[in-house]
């Protein structure tokens, strides 16, 4: 067998990428970015490993959320803030549900590239190449627009080192200290509709009070102030990929060093194909995308590629089969991996499937299929004796009116007041904390049967 290298993604067919029209810019962005500093580094992503070998196992669970694709003109510290600060209080709310560690991942800080249904878009009858994130080309629907310009790589690196930069600060300064962040989460609960989260935020409540009394205080325990957080995206512009592909010299394996944790879509799984051998690669955590469409045996051939020492914790499998569809497929797909014999954490994007066209033309997300398609997974992986590893959102800390339904009632005819993403509907705030409450239920449902199992 020979040795991977990071460009043998090159010699594989190729889809959902760019086709770059001036070779000679595209090789100077190329050699430029290879001469930058790694945006992440060996140990976290071991870390990270370990971490989600945990969630694998039941003894954590996984957090990950953020922004459908980042924007360049959309980019602020206030909005980084923001969804760090919501992802906080999802965190605390979860922690306290499932009794275990919660790992925080961001679709943040690379997440630029965005896969297409079609390779085109028409507009009154004009026809230009679709948008695929602002790594790749621009929103505006002009021909100048829509041509694959290398040099927004650069951006791309040097927006994801400064929200990485700005990440590590609030991780680390004292923002994230557990009481602070309750505090935040009680102004959800205040509401008229959510007396159902004001009994579990009182809970929580009465046991930071109990830690403060017994002397466990942020200023006695670090850990009570500061938190591991982590980056992610789809790793689905592989120039951009290879470019930042670092060799670990204490391990000697290869790093991707664009981010802590890398996924695969659900369109760009082939197994033979340039997205799997690069990801096959990597020391990094791998995730992958597993649809309606993904066969047992597929499943099994990419289990083996992206994990052939059958790591725990280094390969996440994350299901996307919309509300409804979840019974049908995920248990199939978890007798696949059983009958291998396969350490993966399963995840679960309620959001993927979910997605429709509203009345006033707005792409949306209803909040109860997002809500049904996570009970569903919970349930098919109680009823197999499986571990639920964790849960995959695309949110911001954002006020926006994207998705419809949750606390606050959106509805169709709101979508209009607030909607800006440059892609997919996302939650928002609101919506993400009412989530939160509602996998915690599960988690604690999840927990309560296990203890009744163990005492019978």
């Amino acid at each position: 067998m020979t040795e991977w290298q990071k460009s043998n993604w090159r010699n594989k067919p190729r889809v959902q990428m760019p086709d770059y029209t001036d070779a000679e810019a595209l090789n100077a962005v190329e050699a430029q970015l290879s001469q930058y500093p790694p945006l992440v580094f060996a140990g976290e992503a071991r870390r990270l490993k370990d971490e989600l070998g945990a969630a694998g196992r039941g003894e954590a669970f996984l957090l990950q959320g953020g922004d459908c694709a980042e924007s360049f003109e959309q980019f602020s510290a206030d909005a980084i803030r923001d969804t760090f600060k919501v992802m906080l209080q999802m965190a605390i709310v979860l922690t306290y549900g499932a009794k275990v560690p919660v790992v925080k991942v961001g679709r943040m800080a690379g997440q630029f590239a965005k896969p297409r249904s079609a390779a085109t878009e028409t507009v009154d009858g004009v026809e230009l190449p679709s948008y695929r994130g602002d790594i790749i080309n621009e929103l505006a629907f002009t021909p100048e627009s829509r041509i694959p310009d290398p040099k927004k790589m650069l951006q791309a690196y040097t927006q994801a080192a400064a929200t990485l930069n700005l990440l590590r600060a609030f991780s680390t300064g004292g923002y994230a200290d557990v009481h602070q962040v309750h505090a935040w989460t009680l102004g959800f609960v205040e509401g008229d509709k959510s007396a159902r989260y004001r009994e579990m935020a009182g809970r929580i409540g009465d046991t930071l009070d109990f830690m403060k009394a017994a002397g466990v205080t942020s200023d006695r325990l670090h850990s009570l102030q500061t938190v591991d957080f982590y980056t992610s995206h789809e790793s689905l512009l592989l120039e951009y990929e290879e470019a930042l592909t670092r060799l670990d010299s204490t391990s000697g394996k290869w790093l991707a060093g664009s981010g802590h944790m890398i996924w695969i879509g659900d369109r760009t799984r082939q197994p033979d194909g340039a997205h799997v051998e690069f990801a096959s690669g990597v020391l990094n955590p791998v995730g992958l995308k597993c649809g309606p469409t993904t066969t047992a045996e597929d499943l099994k051939v990419l289990m083996s590629k992206l994990n052939p020492e059958n790591e725990e914790g280094k390969l996440t499998l994350i299901a996307r089969f919309g509300a409804g569809n979840v019974g049908e497929h995920l248990p199939r797909l978890v007798k696949a991996v059983q009958e291998e014999g396969a350490n993966v954490t399963w995840v679960c994007d309620p959001m993927h499937g979910n997605t429709i066209k509203s009345a006033t033309g707005f792409k949306t997300r209803p909040f109860e299929s997002v809500l049904r398609e996570v009970q569903d997974f919970f349930g098919v992986h109680n009823a197999e004796g499986t571990v639920p590893g964790g849960v995959h959102f695309e949110m911001t800390g954002l006020d926006v009116t994207e998705c419809t339904g949750g606390v606050r009632a959106v509805t169709e005819e709101d979508l209009s007041d607030r909607y800006h993403t440059a892609c997919d509907p996302r939650l928002n705030a609101s919506q993400s904390l009412e989530l939160a409450f509602l996998v915690a239920e599960e988690l604690t449902k999840r927990r309560n049967n296990d203890k009744a199992a163990a005492s019978a």
